[in-house]
């Protein structure tokens, strides 16, 4: 009986004691170096220069109604002034809530491509990790350091970028 349990307490510690496979990914390195995610921000800055421009012009439509204001001005009656101020009031208001409200779902479209981008990382990495035999792939990030040293052959950022890169490619 007690070789047995000698035996049993063998395989025991024998088994608790199998190596496991521990890596890191610089999470911050591959969202911002992926070509996808570069992708994505020329999009967005294209669909943000529209925006600006868009923006600037509709400002110089205001200042120009402002400066024809303030050069008749003086023909108009008080009542008109009046008048004709708070209706450019009103314009200017409406045309900066419109184009807040139009950066707001620029900034939310953005947003959300980049959570999708994200997500698609931790799903890669998740398979990346079970298809290599990992027992754990830990992420860290200049914002949160969870991975104080790790040697870089336990440093998977740079293939896991270049792989993301060929699949996006496809």
């Amino acid at each position: 009986m007690k070789y047995y349990l000698v035996i049993l307490f063998a395989c025991l510690a024998l088994t608790s004691c199998e190596k496991q496979k521990i890596a890191f990914v610089d999470n911050g390195k591959v969202i911002n170096e992926i070509q996808e995610k570069l992708d994505l921000e020329a999009k967005y800055k294209i669909k943000e220069d529209a925006f600006n421009a868009k923006a600037d012009s509709l400002d110089e439509a205001i200042q120009a109604e402002v400066l024809e204001f303030q050069k008749n001005v003086e023909k108009m009656s008080r009542a008109n002034q009046e008048k004709n101020y708070q209706a450019l009031v009103q314009k200017k208001q409406a045309q900066d809530q419109k184009l807040q409200f139009e950066r707001q779902q620029i900034t939310q479209e953005f947003r959300t491509d980049v959570d999708s981008v994200i997500a698609r990382v931790k799903t890669f990495v998740k398979d990346y990790g079970k298809a290599n035999g990992y027992t754990y792939i830990l992420g860290t990030s200049e914002v949160a350091a969870t991975v104080l040293y790790g040697s870089e052959e336990n440093d998977l950022t740079n293939i896991v970028i270049e792989a993301l890169n060929k699949e996006y490619k496809k």
